[in-house]
């Protein structure tokens, strides 16, 4: 017997379901779609010859200091040109069953096919950068998580259709054209972390490697990425955070926390006190003794659904690694830790199999140079 009052929902339009089974595919085929989508850009600068794309003014000829690079913060900064919210992403924006579409890609995965991790949160969106200089600067103007969503996932979700057969153009990714100009498309900055432990009595250097799980994540769901992995942007929506957290390391040292050690994201309505938080603390001291090394290599774009990673490398010596991180997780919010590691001379233990471009970006020539330098402060 049924409840008096209890509502049914409307059966899932035309558009919906061929909507979901193009979502579908596209969760089980992103590592060979992002082969594809690197193909689209032949002229494109390629990382290390993998399918991650970048520019020159991305790429320093060597590694570069994180606390060499200047950020600057201009919240009047311009909207790029296309938001994601006309007539070129209509395809990609299936009918509700009252006939109306949905306004946008991220509100069809929010009410469709939402992961457990889906919050549109404030961002500091990238709008210059400069790493090939002798003065390495990043400029950030005012975003929104969801703004690349609505831009960069729907390109992934347009190319799906089209090896799908369900559409002969992609019109959305075409109007994009260079996915290295941040003035064409909100680009949000994921600072991708290759965490490395370094033994310095037998030179082996191992690393941690996140799943990412699809019923959790909005993005890179299915695929193994270095850890940690986070969007930069502040820990809370109050104009403090937005000030207080405009940091490429204080971003890292929260990701951190919460991607290895299972950390909450919740840091309270004040302003984060980094050198009171033992963690971030410690970390912080050892950075800044030289036992721990933190470089950038580069800025890249994921082909696939132009998720742009500033390419970062954190080498801490073994005797450290295991005594910050010894209690680390195996399951966290976002997927599960795996392991793999390098030999001395840098080969990697891995095959890129059901890696995201971010993880095959990264040349073996950093994991040599941080390994043989580690430790240079003590």
């Amino acid at each position: 017997m049924s409840q008096q009052g209890a509502s049914t929902a409307p059966p899932l339009t035309a558009n919906q379901r061929e909507w979901l089974q193009v979502r579908a595919y596209l969760q089980e085929h992103r590592h060979e779609l992002s082969a594809v989508a690197a193909e689209l850009y032949p002229e494109a600068v390629k990382v290390a010859g993998t399918p991650l794309l970048s520019a020159p003014s991305w790429l320093p000829a060597d590694q570069v200091p994180l606390d060499s690079i200047s950020l600057e913060r201009h919240p009047s900064s311009g909207a790029p040109a296309l938001t994601g919210t006309g007539a070129v992403t209509e395809h990609l924006r299936p009918e509700r069953p009252d006939g109306t579409r949905y306004e946008s890609y991220s509100a069809a995965v929010a009410e469709l096919a939402a992961p457990r991790v889906f919050l549109n949160r404030s961002t500091y969106r990238l709008a210059l950068v400069e790493l090939a200089s002798e003065r390495s600067r990043m400029v950030f103007g005012p975003g929104s998580y969801f703004d690349s969503i609505d831009v960069g996932e729907a390109c992934a979700h347009e190319l799906a259709a089209a090896r799908m057969g369900l559409i002969d153009r992609t019109p959305l990714r075409d109007a994009i054209g260079n996915p290295c100009d941040p003035s064409r498309r909100p680009t949000n900055v994921a600072i991708s972390t290759l965490t490395l432990r370094h033994d310095e009595t037998t030179g082996e250097v191992s690393f941690p490697l996140h799943w990412r799980d699809p019923a959790k994540v909005g993005h890179a769901g299915g695929l193994f990425m270095v850890i940690p992995v986070g969007v930069f942007q502040a820990s809370g929506e109050q104009p403090w955070h937005v000030e207080n957290d405009f940091s490429l390391w204080r971003s890292m040292l929260r990701e951190f926390a919460e991607e290895l050690l299972g950390e909450s994201e919740e840091y309270g309505d004040g302003p984060i006190d980094y050198d009171s938080w033992p963690f971030a603390a410690r970390m912080t001291e050892a950075l800044g003794a030289g036992r721990i090394r933190a470089d950038v290599l580069g800025l890249g774009v994921d082909p696939l659904t132009l998720a742009t990673d500033l390419l970062t490398v954190v080498t801490i010596p073994a005797d450290l690694y295991d005594d910050v991180f010894d209690s680390a997780v195996d399951v966290n919010e976002e997927g599960r830790l795996a392991r793999s590691g390098c030999a001395p001379d840098g080969r990697w233990l891995m095959t890129d199999e059901c890696m995201s471009a971010p993880v095959t970006g990264w040349p073996s020539s950093p994991v040599r140079s941080a390994a043989s330098t580690t430790g240079r402060g003590t």
